[in-house]
């Protein structure tokens, strides 16, 4: 069980906190020997049905509107813009096969990528410089952000969807005919 004061901190460091806090973050911030997950837990049960929500994405813990509430807000709270398609596509294949440079991204891509494309999604704070590969010209390497992980509800990159389940294969032939008939 944990402790009422213990969960009353970290309530109030996730709450004060712009960015998530990770797990490190509260073990610093908790006394000695605090259970960090036993305290998330009981914190997490305590906002459980509320308008907002506890949930850990982007490396770490943050509040979040609650799921069913969200659909309602979007008339109030003015909606960040989008990012183009380009930059969605850009974005993609960053989290996927990061670290990558530009000449990757193009390559995979089919298309050339602009300068405007990267700086949207450096602006966003979606992507960041990780290093410089290994080979002549000595390219930048690109990585997704820890916002890139808030911004998508996801806790870790292994927690992107498989890209074999984002596939659509096309329709086999003789459906394909049985449906425009």
């Amino acid at each position: 069980m944990a402790d009422a004061d213990h969960i009353r901190l970290a309530e109030a460091l996730v709450f004060a906190s712009g960015v998530p806090v990770s797990d490190r973050a509260l073990t610093q911030a908790l006394p000695d020997g605090a259970d960090v997950a036993a305290v998330m837990a009981a914190l997490c049960a305590q906002y459980a049905g509320r308008g907002v929500s506890l949930v850990e994405a982007g490396g770490g813990w943050q509040f979040r509107t609650a799921e069913d509430l969200a659909p309602r807000l979007k008339r109030v709270v003015k909606v960040p813009r989008r990012l183009p398609r380009a930059a969605m596509e850009t974005l993609a294949i960053v989290a996927y096969h990061q670290p990558v440079t530009r000449a990757e991204v193009e390559e995979i891509r089919g298309a050339a990528l602009s300068q405007a494309t990267l700086d949207a999604l450096l602006d966003a704070n979606m992507i960041i410089p990780r290093g410089r590969k290994e080979t002549p010209g000595r390219p930048t390497l690109w990585a997704t952000t820890p916002e890139f992980l808030s911004h998508f509800g996801l806790p870790d990159l292994r927690d992107l969807p498989r890209r074999e389940d984002l596939l659509v294969e096309p329709p086999a032939r003789g459906e394909e005919e049985a449906e425009g008939t």
